[in-house]
């Protein structure tokens, strides 16, 4: 019961937020809570925090979250332990204001998730993110006293997407946005990667798929909350067995059934997506995302990629640090992900330096392109520390083939001859994704994105190629690109291409590494990886089954990189077609609705992959 106690904690409070009275920001700041109405008559409930010294002569701008997790705490008595992004910039004084979304907690109206985008709105009743957020600023910019007419909006993950939406509302006082970690489309990001099903999500469908009858404080989804009788969350996926059988719990739940009923790319999920409205952005843009967010790493890098092709002239940068989900919003010292540490006091540089200084530049500044920012502050997490760019993708990369050799050589020549090599994939014996047991019956999945690989690539089910030992530092930083070249013989399979750095065999273990059971002596670190359903290798929209045992391109997108491989270091690729429950198993046999396959249309497969395959890569020289 403690995990699920856990969930409702994380939950029932915005990221923002610590349930408990804290002395700065009660000692500092009034609060007031008003209902904001919308356009249609639908009221929002929103907290705002204004600094206690805050006069005519003496103006603030405000910063806002929009989210779905609650602004609690609830009361013009109560106080959060933190206010805004961080600590310096509570201290700095903005006027903070956050707001329960339409149909979550305290707010009117009825929830969906990922609000679809109306780009022409006829209407009072044509609403979305982006009029609600026009609303509430121009609400709050003619009724809170001692503001200076400027409004910045940030938020991470959900709250992250209700930002990046808000950049939509073009509300002239909207100045400053950064989208943390945002979603941009649930059909490539946290509940699917390129359409598979994130079964490691299962857990979370109580909280998005139930709707509330009243305004509440109180969570109201917790008696859909599934109760695991086990700890091992692979065993319990596997004995779920068909996600057909995922009924006996979410039959009622609105956001389940859409899933179930939506296995493609159709209207349902298109309308949803963000990048296709980026047409006119008038706010600065500063789009911050973590290179090991194992939630949300599709949103940041195609939010901030869209706005720069359809937007050339508008204030647009990114940010990427060597962190996980939303994990730069407060320090821990020694910043590790999984086993690897990266240095300290990383998140406080972020704070300081970067998310500060843009804020402070746009909402208390002159506010003109010359931030003192760069265009894109990337983290090498090879080298361990931050580059700055021009733009991103740089220009400086060249794009370079590494082919998977039939010899299990990585080589960045083409074979002299064709050949393949084969392996059989069981859904009856999936791939586990992670051995770290404890973290798999969690909320998401966190770890496995840097974690070690050797207990996956000694199996006879993944495909192992590796480079020889390098003589010399090598940097990849920017887009890779999948391209197998395959053939099953079964008539539907997954691709999940794996890149990973093999360190040297006299690699020390760090001092700060939370398993001692772990030794980074020949550690495969895991960089980057992605999974591809060959059912969609030619459309989203409408899936094709593969022909047994014909030679078939199967190509896909990993997320972009910013990595050097160090002498000595060796360079992997792997391949397999399960790594569960992070991704739902594939039946291997093509059905029209794989959430509604049968235990009988799960079958072995022989898959084989061909030596012209090849991962491109951006090399930085």
């Amino acid at each position: 019961m403690k995990y699920f106690k856990l969930i409702i904690i994380l939950l029932s409070a915005s990221s923002a937020f610590a349930q408990s009275d804290s002395g700065y920001p009660k000692a500092n700041y009034t609060k007031k809570e008003v209902y904001i109405p919308m356009r249609d008559g639908t009221k929002l409930f929103t907290a705002i925090y204004t600094p206690k010294d805050a006069t005519k002569d003496k103006k603030y701008p405000m910063m806002m979250q929009r989210t779905c997790y609650s602004v609690a705490p609830y009361g013009e008595d109560k106080f959060p332990a933190k206010l805004g992004p961080s600590e310096l910039m509570m201290k700095e004084g903005y006027i903070m204001v956050y707001q329960d979304v339409r149909g979550r907690w305290k707010s009117e109206g009825t929830w969906t998730n990922m609000t679809p985008v109306i780009d022409n709105k006829k209407s009072k009743k044509d609403v979305d993110e982006g009029s609600d957020t026009y609303d509430t600023i121009d609400w709050l910019v003619k009724n809170v006293t001692n503001n200076n007419g400027k409004v910045g909006q940030w938020g991470i993950s959900y709250p992250g997407f209700y930002t990046a939406a808000g950049i939509l509302s073009n509300h002239p006082a909207l100045k400053a946005s950064s989208p943390q970690a945002p979603i941009s489309d649930f059909f490539f990001d946290d509940f699917h990667h390129n359409g598979s099903f994130l079964q490691s999500y299962f857990m979370t469908f109580p909280v998005f798929g139930v709707q509330k009858t009243d305004t509440t404080a109180k969570a109201w989804y917790n008696n859909q909350l599934i109760l695991p009788k086990t700890k091992d969350g692979y065993q319990f996926a596997l004995d779920l067995g068909p996600l057909s059988n995922a009924d006996k719990y979410y039959k009622d739940n609105f956001f389940w059934q859409e899933t179930v009923n939506h296995p493609n790319y159709d209207e349902f999920w298109q309308k949803r997506g963000l990048l296709k409205h980026y047409n006119t952005v008038k706010p600065a843009v500063m789009v911050v995302g973590g290179w090991y967010d194992a939630e949300d790493l599709s949103g940041p890098l195609n939010i901030y990629k869209t706005i720069e092709k359809k937007n050339p002239n508008a204030y647009n940068t990114i940010v990427m640090g060597p962190f996980g989900h939303g994990r730069w919003s407060r320090e821990t010292g020694h910043t590790m992900h999984s086993n690897v540490y990266f240095g300290d006091s990383i998140a406080t540089f972020y704070q300081k330096e970067i998310e500060a200084k843009f804020f402070n530049h746009f909402l208390k500044g002159n506010g003109d392109k010359n931030s003192g920012l760069p265009e894109a502050y990337m983290f090498d997490t090879g080298k361990k520390q931050w580059e700055t760019f021009a733009n991103w993708p740089t220009e400086k990369a060249t794009k370079q083939k590494l082919y998977l050799g039939a010899d299990g050589k990585l080589s960045m020549t083409a074979p002299g001859a064709a050949g393949s090599v084969n392996y059989i994939s069981d859904p009856a014996k999936p791939v586990p994704y992670t051995e770290d047991l404890t973290t798999t019956l969690g909320f998401t999945p966190h770890n496995y994105m840097s974690e070690d690989q050797r207990f996956a690539g000694r199996r006879p089910d993944v495909l192992v190629y590796q480079t020889d030992v390098l003589d010399n530092d090598i940097t990849l930083g920017g887009e890779i690109m999948s391209h197998l070249k395959i053939s099953t013989t079964g008539t539907d399979a997954d691709f999940i291409v794996k890149l990973i750095d093999v360190y040297p065999a006299d690699e020390p273990n760090n001092p700060y590494m939370p398993n001692k059971n772990i030794i980074l002596s020949n550690y495969w670190q895991m960089v980057r990886s992605e999974v591809m359903p060959a059912r969609f290798r030619n459309s989203f929209e409408k899936p094709e089954a593969l022909v047994a045992n014909q030679k078939t391109d199967v190509n896909f997108q990993l997320q972009d990189i910013l990595h050097t491989f160090k002498k000595g270091h060796r360079i992997m690729i792997q391949v397999q077609s399960t790594a569960f429950p992070l991704f739902a198993r594939n039946p291997q046999k093509f059905v029209e609705n794989p959430y509604k396959a049968t235990e009988a249309d799960y079958i072995k497969a022989t898959q084989t992959v061909f030596n012209d395959s090849f991962i491109e890569v951006d090399l930085i020289k």
